[in-house]
């Protein structure tokens, strides 16, 4: 007759080699998974970058653009002023 503690050892050391055999599985399927999301964390950086950068070179456009009329502004101001000031003086 088979003892109770020699099937608690049987069924015990199949449920071990079971659980490993999942936690193989378990551990392969993250490790896929972390190499996929690592993939797409990598295309989603460089979309990233490339919007950053069109975004700078709009930004950049627009304060040159800025500041070509505040150069502009300021000498038609200086102008008008010395104008202003030739006139007061005849």
């Amino acid at each position: 007759m088979i003892s109770f503690n020699q099937v608690d050892a049987t069924y015990r050391s199949e449920l071990r080699e079971i659980n490993d055999r999942n936690w193989a599985r378990f551990d392969a399927k993250l490790d896929q998974r972390i190499g996929e999301l690592r993939t797409e964390f990598g295309l989603f950086r460089g979309e990233m970058q490339a919007a950053l950068a069109r975004l700078e070179g709009g930004l950049l456009a627009r304060m040159g653009m800025a500041e070509s009329r505040l150069a502009r502004l300021t000498i038609i101001l200086w102008l008008s002023a010395l104008g202003t000031l030739a006139v007061i003086k005849l």
